[in-house]
């Protein structure tokens, strides 16, 4: 998900969206990475290997969790931060 989608926003109406076609990239240290697309409703699916990873979209530093820990195959939602305030 991405959001805030307005500088203001209301109870009543959402304040975020699917992060479509965003690319995410999962980076180990020792400079392996993994990169991913996510799709129009913002779903994606990556098989990465057990360990630590940083992740970042590409060109935008807020996301949210920014590091995730792999030991066995999970889902991981993330919410990327938009930057309007």
């Amino acid at each position: 998900m991405r959001g805030p989608t307005k500088p203001v926003c209301e109870m009543t109406t959402p304040c975020t969206e699917p992060a479509a076609h965003a690319v995410l990239v999962f980076a180990r240290r020792g400079g392996t990475s993994v990169r991913v697309r996510t799709d129009a409703d913002g779903r994606y699916r990556v098989r990465l290997r057990p360990g630590r990873y940083v992740v970042r979209v590409a060109r935008i530093q807020r996301i949210q969790p920014n590091v995730v820990v792999v030991r066995v195959p999970r889902r991981v939602d993330f919410m990327i931060d938009t930057g309007i305030r």
